[in-house]
């Protein structure tokens, strides 16, 4: 079967990609290995960890704040087999939805392993056996990426784990240890701490999530402490043990010292791999690089010209919006336009409560790169809005440039970080100043206000309400 376009995963970059090619008129055909489309993000990523991270939220603020509020009701208790269950139907409901969005724009599906046999030839592997031979113009590469571990680790599925297994946990576990500060781990961690669960960090680095700005780290760190987990920073996992029943992982601190943990399940979460197995990479000359990534160029084309790839399997972060904006990208430059991505500009979000999120450059990378900033900060704990809802943990940090006042970065950890941090992705997208956000109205009382404070503090200690 003859196409223009053939996108090889349906992730959001995947998917993404193939609706915007249907949409500037080319004909389109998206393979999938599984029998659903969404790729890990909608079915063992993204969307399942936050519908268990919003229901066990719900859990904790019934047990701890209800009262507060005047709320008195009975005893709560945690039913985690029915929280599985009601993820499992947020999951269904969004793959469904993409399946449909594949139907409504004529875009060709199919299922089994896609292997190049040519440049412009994928032979499609089904589970059944049967193999179809698809031609196209141009070929996407969006086949994600799968979850990372270490040689001397046998990933069991039943006691060592990764995060897939952790969101089908139905019993919960007294005492979970997690490989890795980032934010896989601390957000699933974050889901079971709430519930009662033991929590013990092991990671490598100085603090957490170590890619984003320091002071992000240290307050997570506190409000994580808050719920119960533990950290063991500047530790090296060098043993991990199973049993039917328990786990025992053996850490080692920087002088040398060693440390044995038992619990009822180890997850391995020490980032992520680009998956890019039974694709018949050498079959049309692709290399991939120590890191297992697929090398493309600023337009993110292979060393075959007719054949892109975007997401997890390529360099940068291993985000689903940075994977969007790429298939977008792609679609768009072979319709002959001239689209583009600031990478700078795309955020970065951890979903615990309080979220976290990032954008633009850390204050480690400012003076990493002698480039001359100030700071402004506002603690939501001055915040009437933030006050008023009880979530008082966090702060806004911005940083903007010395002599321009342009804005640099904003770092978030607060109630509703993830959606707050798109105001600064626009202010930065049109280069706004610091001064111009503090000098623009926001709707009071309002989380927001706490990101216009801390402009004016940027803006030589102007902030208000502090």
């Amino acid at each position: 079967m003859q196409y223009d376009v053939i996108v090889i995963g349906s992730g959001p970059g995947g998917y993404i990609a193939a609706i915007r090619c249907a949409q500037l008129g080319m004909k389109t055909a998206i393979v999938e290995k599984y029998n659903t489309l969404g790729g890990t993000c909608l079915n063992v990523g993204c969307i399942p960890s936050k519908a268990l991270l919003d229901s066990s939220e719900h859990y904790y603020k019934a047990v701890k704040e209800f009262e507060e509020h005047g709320i008195t009701a009975g005893d709560y208790r945690v039913d985690l087999e029915r929280m599985v269950k009601r993820k499992q139907t947020v999951v269904d409901q969004t793959t469904g939805g993409i399946t449909y969005l594949m139907k409504k724009n004529k875009i060709d599906t199919f299922t089994g392993v896609g292997s190049f046999k040519d440049k412009h030839n994928l032979t499609v592997h089904s589970a059944k056996g049967d193999d179809t031979i698809l031609t196209a113009k141009n070929l996407i590469i969006a086949t994600g990426s799968k979850p990372a571990s270490l040689p001397f680790i046998e990933i069991d599925k039943k006691r060592v784990i990764t995060s897939t297994e952790a969101l089908t946990i139905t019993k919960l576990p007294k005492h979970m240890i997690i490989m890795g500060g980032g934010v896989v781990g601390l957000e699933l961690g974050s889901v079971f701490a709430r519930l009662g669960t033991k929590i013990t960090v092991v990671e490598l680095m100085k603090r957490i999530i170590p890619t984003m700005d320091s002071t992000m780290g240290k307050e997570l760190q506190k409000v994580l402490k808050k719920l119960g987990f533990e950290f063991l920073l500047e530790h090296k996992v060098t043993e991990v043990k199973s049993t039917a029943r328990q786990v025992t992982v053996i850490a080692e601190d920087k002088s040398g010292a060693t440390k044995e943990l038992k619990g009822d399940y180890c997850l391995v979460s020490i980032g992520r791999r680009p998956y890019t197995q039974g694709l018949g990479l050498e079959n049309v000359g692709i290399v991939t690089d120590k890191a297992g990534r697929i090398p493309v160029d600023d337009h993110l084309k292979t060393t075959v010209d007719n054949i892109y790839a975007i997401g997890d399997v390529i360099r940068g972060a291993m985000l689903a919006h940075k994977a969007e904006e790429e298939g977008v990208l792609v679609a768009e430059q072979l319709a002959g336009q001239k689209p583009h991505i600031n990478y700078l500009l795309i955020p970065g979000v951890v979903y615990t409560w309080p979220e976290v999120a990032s954008v633009g450059h850390t204050e480690e990378e400012l003076k990493e790169q002698n480039i001359p900033y100030k700071s402004g900060s506002f603690p939501f704990k001055a915040s009437a809005r933030a006050r008023a809802s009880m979530d008082i943990d966090g702060q806004v940090k911005v940083l903007a440039h010395e002599q321009t006042d342009e804005i640099l970065g904003v770092h978030i950890i607060g109630p509703r970080a993830a959606d707050l941090i798109g105001e600064a992705v626009v202010a930065m997208e049109y280069r706004a100043s610091a001064e111009d956000i503090s000098r623009m109205s926001h709707a009071h009382p309002t989380f927001s206000e706490a990101l216009k404070e801390a402009c004016l503090d940027a803006t030589g200690g102007r902030a208000l309400n502090i």
